[in-house]
């Protein structure tokens, strides 16, 4: 049995229910009772003896959430007491008063730090370039007390960099079974070792074993859906965290170290797309014991923002400009940049250019403009296959799948060793995280397809510059994480992931 909300009058994206299983004791005795409803709105199961028993209300908590997206309203807040504009408001509040009552040591350093894809949300409501929504989200959050605004396409690059280097280490295991002529078993490379605690990943006996096809770690609500109803899929999921996560750790560790302070003294915001990236700073995994913080405090989504700008009296079309921050993926004119691909990160295009140099010695493949490659679209837009040739064979099979219904296909092709590909970009919702659930919402008159188009090609008037070129990451690869392949490397650029375990025979049921 399922309960489901339905005619929620808020801003849903990818569904029109929220279901979470219910277990339910039945008998032979009441398969002919019916349901009551008094003026109250409580239910009652009558009886054929006519005795009426009041049914309990089921509960539905963000432990029940499954990362659907089907309950994703701007009232999410109100479940996360944590994850809101609120707790921003009262640390400026406390940082204020530290200061009026002269105790320096009690004030935090607050970081912002936006994703490119709210960006080109808020450009695309306030008709803006990209540019100059920076500057005033900067302006903005430093009038508010703020210190240091920046954003996560700084630190995609490193998601990028470490995804593609993770995937070739799969792929050099996948190539050396097959010249041994040892039996890969549903196209995959030896299974990842579970451990005892249900977690999946971390450390390079995981990798040695580690599965092809490689699916995307960088969206939330797909890792949580995992996590809680595919155990069996973990080992498949890369090890790389999320750019947001990746802030959190180039925020909480460099940054501190750099300012002289200890990370809990550090207050990191995360100004996102997408409801499911609260769920993903309150992971345990991205807590530290030792100082007992998050890697990223607080999210607030992109309506969220603009939220604020109302309970600021903030005209953003008007307002003043302030010059952007380090940790801003610029180029030398101060111009933002992005890496070339899909409004979801580009995560198959980088990876698969990445391999072809890397493992084909080949140079010009350009995903972006379908150069080297073929492209096929699925059933639907948002499901592509993308394929590298050598001499009429393919040697690179790659897809995207975006929404539920195209995950659900994947996961049983996997589950049934019938999955053909390599590398599978996952992202929870249709269209991606262009159109994730904190994503402003178009005027009535404005249909959503149209307003996703807008928004997908403000994102991408962008100009583009690869991951392997910015200069900044990759100074940070040595002088903070000690190189490449080092074990700090490892430590704070990958994560893992833990399977939850449920005494419900039917631990999702998806109504499409």
């Amino acid at each position: 049995m399922s309960v489901i909300l339905k005619d929620l009058n808020d801003y849903i994206a990818p569904s029109q229910a929220c279901i979470k299983p219910v277990e339910v004791n039945k008998t032979a005795d009441n398969n002919n009772n019916v349901i009551k409803i008094d003026d109250s709105g409580g239910y009652y199961e009558v009886s054929l003896d006519g005795i009426e028993t009041k049914l309990q209300t089921a509960q539905i908590t963000l432990d029940d959430c499954l990362a659907c997206s089907g309950c994703i309203t701007s009232a999410e807040s109100v479940l996360i007491t944590m994850q809101s504009q609120e707790e921003l408001y009262n640390v400026l509040k406390l940082n204020k008063e530290a200061i009026d009552q002269n105790k320096p040591d009690q004030k935090k350093t607050i970081v912002i730090s936006i994703a490119p894809q709210s960006i080109a949300s808020i450009a695309a409501k306030y008709d803006l370039t990209p540019l100059q929504v920076a500057k005033r989200l900067t302006n903005f959050f430093k009038s508010l007390g703020v210190h240091y605004v920046f954003d996560t396409s700084f630190s995609r690059d490193f998601s990028l960099l470490e995804s593609a280097r993770e995937f070739v280490e799969r792929f050099r295991i996948y190539q050396e079974k097959q010249q041994k002529n040892a039996p890969v078993e549903d196209n995959n490379v030896k299974s990842t070792r579970i451990k005892r605690n249900g977690t999946s990943g971390g450390g390079d006996d995981a990798m040695s074993e580690a599965k092809l096809p490689m699916l995307a770690s960088a969206c939330p609500g797909w890792i949580c859906y995992a996590e809680k109803t595919h155990g069996f899929i973990l080992p498949y999921v890369s090890q790389t965290k999320s750019p947001q996560q990746i802030m959190g750790s180039v925020v909480k560790d460099y940054l501190a170290n750099k300012l002289g302070i200890k990370p809990n003294n550090i207050y990191h915001v995360g100004v996102m797309m997408c409801y499911d990236k609260k769920l993903e700073a309150s992971r345990p995994d991205f807590f530290s014991e030792e100082y007992q913080t998050r890697d990223v405090d607080c999210v607030i989504t992109t309506g969220e923002v603009v939220k604020m700008f109302e309970e600021n009296n903030y005209d953003i079309k008007t307002s003043d400009e302030s010059s952007l921050d380090d940790f801003t993926k610029t180029s030398q004119e101060k111009e933002l940049l992005r890496s070339s691909g899909s409004a979801s990160g580009g995560y198959l295009e980088f990876i698969l250019e990445y391999t072809a140099r890397e493992v084909f010695n080949i140079t010009d493949v350009d995903v972006d403009m379908e150069q080297g490659v073929i492209v096929k679209i699925g059933r639907n837009k948002d499901f592509k296959e993308t394929t590298l040739e050598i001499d009429g064979k393919p040697v690179l099979k790659f897809a995207s799948a975006y929404g539920f219904r195209n995950i659900q296909n994947l996961v049983r092709k996997i589950k049934s060793n019938n999955s053909p590909y390599h590398y599978v970009e996952v992202m929870a919702c249709p269209s991606g995280c262009i159109n994730g659930g904190g994503q402003l919402k178009p005027d009535e008159n404005i249909p959503i397809k149209d307003w996703i188009s807008n928004v997908n090609n403000i994102y991408r008037n962008v100009n583009s510059l690869s991951p392997e070129k910015n200069d900044v990451v990759l100074n940070l690869y040595s002088e903070w994480l000690d190189g490449i392949d080092s074990e700090k490397s490892k430590k704070f650029l990958r994560t893992q992931y833990h399977a939850v375990e449920t005494t419900l025979v039917n631990p999702l049921a998806v109504k499409w």
